[in-house]
């Protein structure tokens, strides 16, 4: 809608406009802008933060010439006046202005240059700490004269962004701006009010859930807080919750992250020039000034961007020597578009090990990222090479330019685990340098890397470690915790860690009983079950290709041991090929977060919990989360396991984990599984407590299609499932000794509708045992049959119920009773099952001769039709029997 506008002729607008969620800042900017150009319009290009858009409706309204973005023709446009940004991404559909070189572009920016910035045609830009003070400045210079409110509401901006005068980042030059605008009758009571927020109740709940998460690093010499939250909406005012946070608990630098929706928002706060927030978000694909800097980051999990941002944080040095004298040049480049099997040519070609991405534009070559030949074989051995290399390469891409120092080309290099780093010349690639560049200047300068640098995969470094000996004894069996004692001495000795690892400590936190207790060793296994068996009454079963073992106690007690290993793919759906490795990579290769708990055993630290990958605030916060984006892709049945776990924790899928799911449907990455490995993962999933939930989330992510096209989960079936689950709680109530298969029950609803020859291929398809084939492809169809016949003859006599039932297994006649509609034909067959299958005759054979009747068929004919008159109520007793008989025989 347009608040207010001035008349303009066409092809001759300017428009004043500002970064996406507009902060006060912005605002001010924006109407400061405007009394340096009278004639032009302002234009918001997205939504504004809550407090902003309240004030702007309800307050000063009148003071601007504004348009909606919506109501602005882009091809009118003659001069695009830019505040409080260059970043293209950052002004919405008006960035399509920037490639007409018709088109004047001003720009008023306090903010630090990065390589990506808009080039203006006027550019006023230097560091203060707020945006509006340069352009107060100008105002003041040009004597343009502004009213009280005017001076307020850039006052305001001042304020906002300085912290009221409290960031590191704010100047001299903010205090004279302010003393000026103060002369022109700026009320500091609006401001003051304006400032002073209103905390809600979840932006409460938020900010403790920071404070609670938040872990200290002592990098440098420097205390680093890192905190991580996730919450399912978008909470607005994150950043003043950062700073509030920073004031409350006096730090001198944090890194608050949190995941809210499917984005990752990363803000940073630094008191100290120390810790330059806006270099080290660079990237990550941020940026900002050296005391304030955020980012926001798409498709990677929290655990992802933690560990990266670690790493930059360690390994951050200083040094001298500049771009130019480093890079190779021309730069080898690959289009955006070309295959994977194209790009791998190219690093062959040229003997490279990778290559620069780019995208041309208007006859430009634009850079957007890089691939590796690691990627490219990696994607060529999952049968991806016909795929563009767009889609696999990284596109958070660290550069420098021809002047750049060492300290920048090794930060971005190392940070950003770049093969090689684009140098850049006023937008053009000039050349590269590579990792083998930077080692050779390194070595001749003697500069070699802190040896004390923590090795991330190593050890427990930035792990959340808490000891939780206290919580184990009063959850665990006094026999369960001697054992686990004995596992941590015998480790000791042989000079191993030993960790319990996995379901165990996961269901330990979620008060869930379980009792199978998996145990890594870092160091040889199978070594470590033949030391231990030296001191316990056991035997093993040793796996010498996984490196593993079964320790298998008298009473049948097991504990399976694993080497710590890394496991890699040969392609999608591959089993894993395993390596030795350590406790973290061990974990980093697991299924979800959830399950990446560890609790160390060895004397000195027993009961020491271990948490890499924010597991506990996942099992706190009830979300599946992968541990990184390929983890579908290299083994999709993990996507049947978090449906598995969402739905026996109640549980929900993280929205990044489950667009990754719908990514590897979409591929149809299941296509190369075996069907022994569906069949293994349906058939937990039939076996949990309730198997309808977990069908019901397999038929929204069109799984069911991987077992068969023509298994579809419509009305009729969900009734089916429901009715099973009420005929077991039934059976489980009365006999709950006699043994069964749930999940082949569930099956046979899952393949009720499908037709025999449909069922032989299902049955083929997912490579179920040959005993159980009858069961669906034979016996099914005849227990249909039976229940047609039930359902029509539904005053048959006890004798020809139980002559039809009989021959079926107890699967199929549970299968029946929850099948059948009619409630007369479910009380013949509970009849049959509570009472007429466990009727037997009393007389035998042997009664028979003692009567004088010589051995034969007669002796079937007649023990039947005894069983016969018994199940119709007309025999009770033996005599009852042996009088029959005499009667039957005369």
């Amino acid at each position: 809608m347009v608040v207010k506008t001035k008349a303009h002729q066409k092809n001759d607008l300017t428009i004043i406009t500002t970064h996406i969620n507009a902060d006060f800042d912005a605002l001010a900017s924006m109407l400061a802008a405007q009394k340096l150009y009278p004639d032009s319009i302002a234009v918001f290009p997205g939504s504004q933060e809550k407090n902003l858009r309240n004030f702007f409706i309800k307050s000063m309204v009148y003071l601007f010439n504004i348009a909606d973005v919506k109501d602005v023709d882009i091809e009118d446009i003659k001069r695009l006046v830019l505040v409080d940004t260059r970043q293209a991404n950052r002004i919405g559909n008006l960035s399509a202005v920037l490639d007409r070189p018709d088109v004047d572009i001003h720009i008023y920016d306090h903010h630090p240059p990065m390589a990506n910035d808009i080039k203006g045609h006027h550019e006023v830009h230097y560091l203060t700490g707020a945006t509006v003070t340069i352009l107060t400045e100008l105002i003041k210079k040009k004597e343009i004269d502004i009213s009280p409110d005017e001076a307020t509401i850039m006052c305001l901006g001042i304020y906002e962004d300085t912290g009221s005068f409290t960031f590191p980042s704010t100047t001299e030059k903010d205090f004279t701006a302010a003393a000026f605008l103060l002369s022109k009758g700026a009320n500091l009571n609006v401001v003051s009010n304006l400032i002073s927020r209103e905390i809600s109740p979840e932006q409460i709940g938020l900010l403790n859930d920071m404070i609670q998460a938040a872990t200290r690093y002592n990098i440098n010499g420097i205390e680093i807080v890192i905190t991580s939250v996730t919450t399912g909406n978008y909470v607005s005012d994150f950043a003043f919750l950062v700073h509030k946070m920073v004031k409350m608990e006096n730090l001198d630098a944090i890194f608050a992250i949190a995941l809210m929706g499917d984005k990752v928002y990363i803000v940073a706060r630094s008191r100290m020039p120390e810790v330059d927030v806006g270099a080290l978000l660079t990237p990550l694909g941020g940026g900002g000034h050296t005391f304030a800097a955020a980012a926001t980051i798409r498709s990677k999990t929290i655990a992802q961007i933690e560990y990266e941002l670690l790493e930059i944080l360690y390994k951050k040095v200083k040094s001298r020597n500049r771009a130019k004298d480093l890079m190779s040049s021309p730069a080898i480049t690959a289009d955006a578009d070309i295959s994977c099997k194209d790009a791998g040519d190219l690093l062959t070609r040229y003997n490279i090990n990778a290559l620069l991405v780019t995208q041309t534009s208007d006859g430009k070559k634009n850079l957007v990222g890089f691939i590796t030949r690691q990627i490219i074989e990696k994607a060529m051995f999952h049968g991806l090479d016909h795929i563009p290399v767009k889609e696999y390469m990284t596109t958070e891409l660290a550069s420098v330019e021809r002047n750049s120092e060492l300290q920048e080309i090794r930060e971005k290099i190392i940070e950003n685990k770049q093969r090689l780093l684009p140098v850049i010349d006023d937008d053009t690639i000039i050349g590269v340098i590579t990792r083998t560049d930077l080692l050779n200047i390194m070595v001749q300068q003697s500069q070699h890397t802190d040896p004390g640098s923590p090795d991330f995969m190593k050890g427990h470094s930035h792990a959340r470690t808490r000891n939780i000996v206290k919580f184990m004894k009063e959850r665990l069996s006094p026999r369960i915790i001697d054992i686990l004692q004995t596992i941590g001495e015998k480790a000791e000795e042989i000079g191993c860690g030993a960790y319990v690892v996995g379901g165990f400590v996961r269901d330990l936190f979620l008060y869930r009983n379980n009792e199978d207790i998996d145990i890594v060793i870092e160091g040889d296994g199978i070594e470590f079950a033949k030391n231990y068996l030296q001191t316990v009454d056991a035997r093993i079963h040793s796996y010498e290709k996984f490196g593993t073992a079964v320790i298998i106690f008298p009473d049948g007690f097991k504990i399976d041991v694993a080497s710590a290993r890394m496991e890699y793919y040969k392609f999608p759906a591959a089993l894993p090929t395993v390596e030795m490795s350590s406790i973290k990579l061990d974990l980093f290769r697991r299924d979800f977060t959830v399950n990446t708990l560890s609790i160390q055993l060895n004397p000195g630290r027993f009961g020491v919990l271990i948490d890499f990958f924010s597991a506990r605030k996942d099992l706190k916060e009830k979300v599946i989360r992968v541990l990184h984006n390929l983890s579908f892709v290299e083994d999709p049945t993990r996507v049947f396991r978090a449906i598995r776990f969402e739905q026996r924790f109640d549980f929900s899928i993280g929205k990044l984990t489950s667009g990754l799911i719908e990514n590897a449907v979409k591929m149809d990455f299941f296509k190369n599984l075996s069907g022994r490995r569906v069949f293994a993962e349906l058939r937990h999933i039939l076996e949990e407590e309730n198997p309808l939930a977990a069908t019901t989330r397999l038929n929204e992510y069109n799984l069911l299609s991987v077992i068969h096209p023509s298994i579809v989960l419509n009305q009729e079936m969900i009734s089916l499932f429901n009715s099973v689950k009420k005929v077991l709680s039934w059976h489980d109530l009365l006999f709950l000794e006699e043994p069964y298969m749930k999940w082949a029950l569930y099956f046979l609803v899952l393949i009720r509708f499908c037709d025999k020859k449909t069922t032989s291929e299902i049955c083929q398809r997912i490579e179920i045992a040959p005993r159980y084939r009858p069961i669906f492809c034979k016996e099914r169809f005849e227990a249909d049959n039976c229940i047609s016949w039930l359902e029509r003859n539904l005053s048959a006599k006890n004798s020809a119920i139980y002559q039809r039932l009989s021959v079926f297994k107890i699967e199929l006649i549970l299968y029946m009773m929850a099948a059948t509609k009619n409630e007369m034909a479910k009380r013949s067959i509970s009849n049959y099952f509570t009472n007429l299958r466990h009727i037997h005759t009393s007389i035998k054979g042997g009664d028979l001769k003692k009567m004088g009747l010589e051995p034969g068929p007669i002796y079937r004919e007649i023990l039947e039709a005894v069983l016969e008159a018994k199940l119709n109520g007309r025999l009770k007793t033996r005599t009852d029997e042996l009088s029959f008989v005499r009667n039957y025989v005369r």
